[in-house]
């Protein structure tokens, strides 16, 4: 079984102050509203309702924290996997928007037990201007990043793989990167993105 499988919810949360203290590796999941980053989540726990997966873009504004326990003592995390507020979403007025963007630049640039960062980005839109910011916000850190290209079923091979060569170009600044196609329904690029995850919280752990 997947060390992601074990998956459960910790805390939500609506400031940075409002987490727990930085202890075991963190795996976060970024993305613009409706890029599919709930489904994502929910796909690689092997979990239905884990990520809450709204109807509405922009409404989820709370950082949820999932943690994976570790067989080997119980009762300790072996790590946690962080699900940041999509953001971008037109309709929220302008105030919220700056309040999001400084509490995941915050948690992005200083958090200390951050392990990588899963950027989740619908591979039909391509690397948008929000992205690009986020991007900035990450380089400097040097962390590891996953770009997930969601919805992947959408668009034939050859389309796809086009289209993961020009994230990565796109995106080169970030240094440590790599691009995967990923769909949830057609359970596309799973085992990859799930290596990747499980390597940075634990490269011990056989799969």
């Amino acid at each position: 079984m997947s060390l992601l499988h074990r998956a459960t919810f910790v805390i939500s949360a609506a400031r940075l102050d409002q987490l727990p203290p930085p202890g075991p590796p963190e795996v976060c999941f970024a993305g613009r509203s409706n890029a599919g980053k709930s489904s994502a989540i929910n796909v690689l726990t092997n979990q239905r309702r884990l990520a809450f997966s709204s109807k509405t873009p922009g409404r989820t504004r709370l950082i949820n924290m999932f943690g994976l326990p570790d067989p080997l003592a119980p009762g300790e995390w072996l790590g946690h996997l962080v699900d940041l507020p999509g953001y971008g979403y037109a309709a929220v007025n302008r105030n919220m928007q700056q309040e999001w963007d400084i509490v995941l630049g915050g948690y992005l640039r200083d958090r200390p037990s951050l392990a990588g960062v899963v950027l989740v980005m619908d591979i039909r839109r391509g690397v948008t201007d929000l992205d690009r910011r986020l991007s900035q916000w990450l380089a400097p850190s040097g962390r590891p990043v996953l770009v997930l290209l969601t919805k992947a079923d959408k668009l034939p091979y050859g389309q796809r793989m086009k289209a993961v060569a020009a994230v990565r170009k796109e995106l080169a600044t970030l240094g440590d990167l790599t691009a995967v196609p990923f769909s949830a329904t057609h359970r596309i690029g799973i085992e990859e993105a799930t290596a990747h995850i499980e390597n940075w919280i634990s490269p011990k752990v056989v799969p």
